[in-house]
């Protein structure tokens, strides 16, 4: 069986607005049913452990899709969802594939965590597939190679866009800008129209650009597993 590690971020405070963030509930919903339903199982992880905040503008009615309506049915996927396994005592050898969903906590936690970022080092390293969406290629901000060189240097990538972030009014409160970071480390970034599908595969790396691209994502990342 197909065994896919999702990681969660654990982070809650958006900046210094006194509003809330956390996971975006589309990013984590959709991809979690591309993988059941192909018959994976599936692992749920974040830094803290236990119960990841859900960003609340995502539970917000303009932001459900079939996906996300299926977890609010889905008793067991909650139960699973409140129990996400410690980052630090994953070992990422037992996977055959890691998602990353994302949502604006990744940038402050994921991005700096050293559990993720041994995990996606061994990933990549063990030429194994790696999938991130929206926010979550945050977490190629420290990564390397076994070189020393930045994981992302001229690789293909997407992210959330610069376009996409002054379109959520958040461009002065983010750590620092997605798409600019990842241009910084020597990506080759890529981007399709703002909001729209857009998913990039650079060998077993699989970025999405923003919610509505998770599902494809997931679907590409489960392509490689099975390739």
């Amino acid at each position: 069986m197909t065994k896919i590690l999702m990681i969660l971020t654990s982070h809650d405070r958006l900046g210094d607005t006194g509003e809330k963030t956390g996971f975006w509930l589309e990013e984590f919903a959709a991809p979690y049913y591309v993988f059941k339903d192909a018959g994976a199982e599936v692992t749920l992880a974040s830094p803290q452990g236990g119960q990841p905040p859900l960003d609340p503008k995502s539970d917000e009615e303009d932001f459900q899709t079939d996906a996300t309506r299926r977890f609010k049915e889905d008793k067991e996927a909650q139960e699973q969802l409140a129990s996400t396994e410690r980052l630090d005592e994953i070992y990422p050898t037992q996977y055959d594939a890691v998602f990353y969903p994302g949502g604006h906590g990744p940038m402050w936690d994921l991005a700096e965590n050293a559990d993720s970022r041994r995990i996606i080092e061994t990933f990549v390293n063990e030429g194994r597939p790696l999938g991130a969406v929206c926010h979550a290629p945050a977490v190629f901000r420290h990564t390397q190679t076994e070189d020393g060189k930045p994981l992302v240097e001229g690789r293909r990538v997407t992210g959330f866009t610069n376009g996409e972030e002054e379109g959520v009014g958040l461009t002065d409160v983010v750590p620092f800008l997605l798409e600019d970071m990842l241009k910084e480390k020597g990506a080759e970034y890529q981007k399709g129209e703002d909001w729209g599908v857009f998913v990039v595969t650079d060998g077993k790396l699989v970025t999405g650009q923003n919610p509505a691209s998770s599902e494809e994502a997931a679907k590409k990342l489960l392509d490689l597993v099975e390739a």
